[in-house]
């Protein structure tokens, strides 16, 4: 055990949970407990948005994958910045004009249907967990390596603290704590940057001369895998940059702001602070590659996963190993706390309230099934992350971007731009993309191994494709049906865009 690491751990944790008292007070409504009341500030939910997306499977698994693959690690960063500009350019400011609790909501605007609804919820569930699990297994593997104590028993303290945050503070609580564990990150993070920059003599990347120096160029170049290496690349960097317009608990804090203006101020921010981070990243993964070693980060974990933590202990110490485990862990719970609140909608709003009950359930009583389909949720994560331990949580998070490429985003697109879309095309996107992304990764070599009949480890070269290719093909089957219209187009383009007018606009799409 690792005293003062658990001290550090207990002290940060102490911090959450006032945040969280606070934030009861204010979390007495459905419209608290989802989005904050939409009452959160551009530059707030910048740093909360970032507070979503710093997380185990970023900064744990792609530091772990640059020391273990070399520069294919290099691809797992790349994709992140340039996913949140498309973000502001395409989705922000629509998705908080239409949305309410959601990401269905935001369809419902156009198309209602007890159908759709149960889609959206499925994909918002399957991505939602499949992410829980991803942060489940990095805070196991962290409590293991820090407190000594086994990884079920760490995955449940874990899951019991983050009933805690959401069944308490909600979303309002959420926010609170993704903004303060985003400072202290990024306040750890450049501490390890200035550390590493002063030990390879003022030089930025000399870890990564030092890699090339100790062990060929070939550990800083790309690798000639041929034409399957290729397209694994092009598929892996298609789900990450297209996923993150379809990720539940990312979309959902747009739904959080005050209104549009501030909903692009806030994606602005995440999107610098994103370009910052991932930048270091691979320094982070030669400099533990270097300092640390391939034998040792392995004897941790096959995967690469506990990479970060060590190269922090040869920097600094166990003072410096023990802050930056114990940030991570709180990234993680502050991640767990926004996918509950995400997926605990999808159930309780979209499934009970408006699916079976057809709207007849008190805003209380909505308050209250979110709450409990927030526990429920995180025991099937904690079961799944048992199962996951020796899965690299970096491979994890590219699957869950290219379901959410393959679905979600697929379909909130179409709904805000095209014309054409009918309500059974949404139903057929939802359903093509979830089926042929998540098919394809079971027949992947991740899961089948030598006998896999599947080429891609990342599915979206195929399953993206598929997801439109679904919606467009099922629109115009249904186009002439009078179920399958849903509201005005043109009444949708001037709710999702009420300051843009004329020729080229949305207003005008075809």
């Amino acid at each position: 055990m690792n005293r003062t690491a658990v001290l550090i751990v207990l002290a940060l944790i102490a911090v959450t949970l006032v945040l969280t008292a606070r934030a009861a007070r204010r979390n007495k409504d459905t419209d608290d407990h989802y989005v904050a009341g939409g009452r959160v500030g551009g530059w707030q939910n910048g740093l909360a948005l970032a507070g979503d997306q710093l997380s185990a499977a970023s900064f744990l698994g792609i530091t772990g994958a640059v020391a273990l693959t070399g520069f294919g690690g290099f691809y797992l960063a790349v994709g992140v910045p340039a996913a949140y500009l498309l973000m502001l350019m395409v989705i922000a400011e629509p998705l908080r004009n239409l949305g309410r609790y959601t990401l269905a909501d935001a369809v419902a605007a156009r198309f209602e249907g007890r159908g759709l609804r149960v889609a959206m919820a499925v994909s918002t569930l399957v991505i939602s967990i499949i992410y829980m699990v991803i942060q489940f297994v990095g805070a196991g593997l962290l409590a293991q390596l820090l407190l000594g104590v086994d990884f079920p028993v760490a995955v449940l303290v874990v899951g019991a603290l983050m009933t805690v945050y959401t069944f308490l503070g909600g979303m309002v609580g959420t926010t609170y704590i993704q903004v303060f564990k985003a400072g202290v990150l990024i306040a750890t993070i450049l501490l390890l940057l200035v550390l590493l920059t002063v030990r390879t003599g003022g030089d930025v990347l000399g870890s990564m001369r030092d890699a090339a120096a100790r062990f060929g160029d070939g550990a800083v170049a790309p690798h000639r895998g041929g034409t399957a290496a290729s397209l694994e690349t092009v598929s892996l960097t298609m789900g990450m940059v297209l996923g993150m317009m379809g990720l539940p608990h990312v979309m959902v804090r747009f739904l959080t702001v005050r209104d549009a203006r501030a909903a692009r101020d806030s994606a602005q921010v995440a999107m610098w602070i994103f370009a910052g981070f991932f930048a270091v990243l691979p320094v982070f993964g030669y400099a533990a590659l270097n300092l640390v070693g391939r034998q040792r980060i392995v004897t941790d974990n096959k995967a690469g996963n506990l990479a970060a933590p060590r190269l922090a202990e040869e920097l600094g110490g166990n003072l410096l190993f023990a802050v930056t485990a114990s940030v991570v862990m709180v990234t993680i719970l502050a991640v767990l706390a926004g996918l509950a609140i995400a997926s605990s909608g999808a159930i309780a709003h979209d499934l009970y309230t408006t699916v079976l009950r057809r709207g007849r359930v008190s805003p209380r009583g909505q308050l209250v099934v979110g709450r409990l389909a927030g526990v429920a949720i995180s025991l099937a994560a904690i079961l799944l992350a048992l199962w996951a331990k020796d899965l690299n949580i970096a491979f994890l998070g590219n699957v869950a971007f290219a379901v959410a490429a393959s679905t979600t985003m697929p379909v909130l697109v179409l709904t805000i731009y095209w014309r054409g879309l009918t309500r059974y095309g949404a139903v057929a996107g939802l359903l093509g993309g979830l089926v042929s992304s998540v098919g394809l990764v079971l027949v992947g070599p991740d899961v089948l191994g030598d006998g896999h009949l599947f080429p891609l480890s990342i599915p979206a070269l195929v399953s993206v494709p598929a997801g439109f290719l679904c919606a467009w093909a099922a629109s115009l089957v249904t186009r002439n049906r009078k179920d399958a219209a849903g509201r005005p187009y043109d009444e949708l383009a001037r709710r999702a865009f009420p300051m843009r007018r004329g020729p080229g606009t949305a207003t005008a799409a075809g």
